[in-house]
């Protein structure tokens, strides 16, 4: 057993594959609340168990078929130090520095007291940034909620327009993911930075990309821009992953601000995604601000309702019903589209609730998908499994 102490998720995952080990564990609660700390299985690839193997795990444990071992005949775990170095190096090696500019870039780096800041501070220096950073202790003491989301992001707004920065990060605790906040000091929304990231990287390498059913459509105008397919998956990296692989995709994600860049790290990586990103600034030489307003301006507006776990079909099969004669994707959840926007209903994978995702052409439009359906789920979930009238 190896123990590369503490450090982002996406750096475990990186580990597991250049030890060549069996496997890997890593304890967090990502973007949940801290009582949902529990463990991430990771196989000896690199990527996250995917649910059928996750399945077998768990019927091998509960069946007890395995062979246990003697205390004494245990082995001792190895600590190695330099894992997050090692993580830093190979995007350095893969990206490169920063090209030389007039001025370096000024970057402000919300790390939410989480394992990003450990590694993220020093990976920007070494680009060659300006680095500004807040919440930068890992002490578990987290200032904002665990997501990266807009509401969350005040603190980050404020720094970034005080140090006249070129662009703010938010990671969430374990520093899969990443969330930006423009030079005018506002945040952009966790969608746009897939978007951002495959932006570059198709302007270098065009390729196919994979997204979740819940990425914004923004992402299918890049892909239109270079002639880049673009697959859907089910929500969850794993499910991202696996078909990233079968189609060899150049980069893929997650609209929570997950970005896969399978040259560097299979893995939603934060840290790969602020050097892609960096990258296309220095690139393009333009302000955030400037390169968004070439990008279709989609609003989301994400909603949650507790749901015990065995009213999900219900609540999916009321969806289904209200939206009879409209087109659904029924591939995770209920996905339906419709003439302003699109609306996605669908079981969590790691809560006991019901995530509403709707995107449209404006914010009052996105509103009005789920404010239509919200009132209808909960009613539902409350009342049991009565047919909707």
């Amino acid at each position: 057993m190896v123990d590369v102490g503490m450090c982002p998720v996406p750096t475990v995952q990186l580990m597991v594959r250049k030890c060549g080990a069996q496997g890997g564990l890593a304890i967090t609660a990502s973007h949940n609340p801290p009582e949902w700390n529990a463990l991430k299985f990771i196989g000896p690839d690199g990527l996250f168990l995917g649910a059928g193997s996750a399945r077998e795990m768990l019927d091998i444990y509960h069946q007890g078929e395995y062979t246990k071992v003697a205390g004494a005949e245990m082995r001792a775990v190895e600590t190695i130090s330099g894992a997050t170095d090692l993580h830093i190096n190979e995007i350095i090696n893969v990206l490169g520095k920063l090209p030389a500019q007039s001025r370096p870039l000024r970057v402000v780096l919300d790390a939410c007291n989480g394992a990003g800041s450990i590694v993220g501070p020093k990976l920007l220096e070494l680009l060659g940034a300006e680095v500004f950073t807040i919440n930068d202790q890992p002490n578990g003491q987290f200032p904002r909620p665990a997501e990266p989301t807009p509401e969350n992001l005040g603190d980050l707004c404020a720094a970034v327009v005080a140090h006249q920065a070129d662009i703010g990060f938010a990671q969430d605790m374990d520093a899969d993911r990443l969330a930006i906040v423009s030079d005018r000091g506002l945040p952009i929304g966790e969608d746009y930075t897939l978007v951002l990231a495959t932006l570059f990287v198709l302007g270098q390498e065009p390729g196919s990309v994979v997204a979740n059913l819940s990425t914004t459509h923004a992402l299918e105008f890049v892909a239109k821009q270079f002639n880049s397919p673009l697959f859907r998956t089910r929500i969850g990296e794993a499910n991202v992953t696996e078909r990233m692989q079968s189609e060899h995709a150049v980069i893929g994600g997650e609209g929570n601000g997950g970005v896969i860049y399978p040259r560097i790290n299979f893995a939603r990586d934060s840290l790969v995604g602020m050097a892609l990103i960096l990258h296309l600034l220095a690139k393009q030489q333009r302000s955030i601000s400037q390169i968004l307003a070439e990008l279709p301006r989609l609003f989301m507006i994400k909603e949650k309702v507790v749901c015990p776990s065995h009213k999900i079909k219900d609540v999916l099969l009321l969806i289904r019903q209200v939206y009879a004669d409209a087109p659904v994707d029924l591939t995770d959840g209920v996905k339906v589209t419709l003439p302003h926007g699109w609306l996605h209903v669908r079981g969590s994978n790691t809560e006991p609730i019901i995530r509403l995702s709707a995107e449209a052409d404006t914010e009052a439009h996105a509103r009005q998908i789920t404010d239509s359906v919200y009132g209808l789920v909960q009613e539902r979930v409350n009342s049991g499994t009565g047919k909707h009238a």
